[in-house]
């Protein structure tokens, strides 16, 4: 399962986990503190407020190059890009720094944070587990031309499956961004799969965008968007050359979020090469 969706709103199951463990430490420490006459409500909030922007600036100075032509980007935080040691560590010392100043907080938050963190480590572990061995789905779908293609074939090289439709603004919004990371990346098979429409919709959506793009399939269905657990769109796959999911992306994607993303498949490129 991609994401947890609750009404129309879709969250990444990541940032779902991540929320909820925010939410246990924040009950943790309350009741802790009640007890004490602290409540450690102000600084949790200080500590995710802080560390959420240190995660994001180290990962625009990280890929700064990708942002420089277009900067009113870099406060756009839509495209996940976020580094999650660097606002580990920020938070950390946000927290240390309370519990200095203020001793009635110490052990409320320290208990909040230690049983937030737990608990948010074995989730985020469990999630990882299951995504990190999930494989291409034995689905079949059509090229644009109606021929029937197996996902698994696709197998064999580093493959990222965007699921994609024309009415869907933040899928529009990404395609140039793909459409240039399939031309500068001609090592990467680079496909997109079409959610629920028709050759013509889809032929004269890339005609009037004027893209140019290959490996344009047709999944009439919906079928792989239920396979992978990802109601949402636009939702990005990235597969090793063997098969097996190494990360995803719910979400518009940005230049940035997506060669931080293609690393993932680049390292298990370079692992399968190595151990041949």
């Amino acid at each position: 399962m991609l994401s947890f969706n609750l009404g129309p709103l879709a969250i990444p199951m990541d940032l779902a986990l991540l929320y909820a463990a925010f939410f246990i430490a924040w009950f943790s420490g309350w009741l802790i503190g009640r007890k004490r006459g602290s409540n450690p409500e102000s600084a949790l909030f200080s500590m995710l407020f802080i560390g959420a922007l240190v995660a994001r600036a180290a990962f625009v100075i990280q890929y700064f190059q990708q942002y420089s032509n277009n900067l009113w980007q870099i406060i756009d935080i839509r495209d996940g890009g976020f580094l999650l040691l660097p606002g580990l560590i920020a938070a950390l010392l946000v927290g240390l720094y309370k519990a200095w100043r203020q001793t009635s907080l110490r052990v409320p938050l320290a208990i909040g944070v230690c049983i937030g963190f737990v608990a948010w480590g074995a989730s985020f572990s469990v999630l990882n587990a299951l995504h990190s061995s999930q494989q291409i789905p034995d689905i079949s779908v059509r090229d644009i031309d109606g021929q029937p293609v197996s996902l698994q074939d696709l197998a064999g090289k580093p493959l990222v499956i965007n699921l994609w439709a024309t009415w869907c603004p933040p899928c529009r919004r990404e395609m140039p961004v793909l459409a240039a990371a399939q031309q500068a990346n001609p090592d990467i098979r680079f496909v997109f799969v079409n959610q629920g429409e028709g050759q013509i919709l889809v032929e004269k959506f890339l005609a009037q965008q004027q893209l140019s793009l290959a490996n344009n399939l047709l999944d009439t269905g919906g079928h792989l968007g239920q396979a992978v657990g990802s109601l949402s769109l636009p939702t990005t796959l990235f597969y090793s050359p063997d098969g097996l999911l190494k990360n995803n992306h719910l979400g518009e994607l940005s230049h940035a979020s997506l060669k931080h993303a293609l690393r993932h498949i680049s390292t298990a490129q370079d692992a399968t090469q190595t151990e041949e």
